[in-house]
């Protein structure tokens, strides 16, 4: 999406006061939130209900109904997804587990955050382990929600939380350890 001519112009656009370049960003925002949600559910079984497309289309219209987003902010925008997707995952999981026990809805997990040897990690023990970190430490928690349910670089991340790269990068690994930590206790 940042590299798209189409979305900065409209960005750009925004900036300088343009209401109508609103319009012209939108197709790109989706295809970025459908890109995000594609590596979301990357490895899920085949037979899976929820699909990709559902899943954008469902952050999408949460994201058009919010009143109070800087739409000329690219890393607040996605930021702002990651935490709609989590939200939407962890909905769809505890609905699925309602209905079939013992099921779990599990997402793959990105190469920087390898916590379990399969690659893959229950979304609820996830948004468990989340919500417990945001209590410890709320900046490390969005950290890892821009991140991994975002995608965002470290320079985007630093970008959406206002610190620095450096700063993004220690509390990213100081987070992945708790996480690891947390996550290996709650599989005994």
């Amino acid at each position: 999406m940042s590299d798209s001519p189409d979305f900065e112009a409209a960005l750009a656009g925004l900036r300088a006061g343009d209401k109508t370049a609103l319009d012209s960003a939108m197709p790109a925002l989706y295809a970025e939130l459908h890109r995000i949600a594609e590596a979301c559910l990357a490895g899920e079984r085949l037979d899976h209900t929820l699909q990709p497309t559902a899943l954008v289309n469902e952050a999408y219209l949460r994201l058009l109904g919010q009143h109070h987003v800087d739409w000329s902010c690219r890393p607040q925008i996605l930021g702002l997804a990651a935490r709609m997707m989590r939200r939407i995952l962890v909905n769809y999981a505890e609905a699925r587990n309602a209905q079939k026990r013992g099921g779990g809805f599990r997402v793959p997990l990105d190469d920087q955050l390898e916590l379990m040897e399969n690659g893959q990690l229950d979304v609820q023990s996830l948004d468990l382990a989340l919500t417990r970190l945001e209590g410890i430490d709320e900046r490390q928690a969005r950290i890892v929600e821009l991140r991994f349910f975002s995608g965002l670089s470290v320079e985007d991340t630093a970008s959406a939380l206002e610190v620095s790269p450096a700063t993004v990068k220690r509390e990213w690994r100081t987070a992945r350890l708790w996480l690891v930590r947390e996550l290996e206790g709650a599989r005994r």
